[in-house]
């Protein structure tokens, strides 16, 4: 099982950025599908950004334009750039990877927007 763990969270400001990054275990890093979830208190976990293979990347349209998934591979993380956040961003962030079937999530991260 490939641990992740996430880092960056915390209380922003509308308009504020974060930057979010899930550092990942193993060996085989590159092979990893490699994603970003959140999950909304009282809603279902979605999809924010992910990594679909060969350098392509899928986002949700409520953060088209504003999110930036980006990974290392030479260290093993991926990163989550969050720009123009809005209250609406606010709820735990979930690091997912994917690796031959297998599928690992970090322990999550909470991101709030207030003013």
């Amino acid at each position: 099982q490939v641990q992740l763990v996430e880092s960056g969270g915390g209380l922003v400001q509308p308009g504020d950025s974060l930057r979010l990054s899930c550092a990942a275990s193993g060996a085989s890093f590159s092979f990893y599908v490699m994603g970003w979830y959140r999950q909304i208190p009282g809603m279902q976990r979605e999809l924010v950004a992910i990594f679909t293979g060969g350098g392509r990347t899928n986002y949700a349209d409520f953060v088209k334009g504003r999110f930036t998934i980006s990974r290392d591979n030479a260290k093993n993380t991926v990163d989550l750039q969050m720009n123009s956040l809005k209250p609406e961003d606010t709820a735990v962030y979930y690091c997912y990877c994917n690796f031959l079937g297998r599928i690992s999530w970090g322990q999550g991260i909470q991101v709030t927007v207030s003013s």
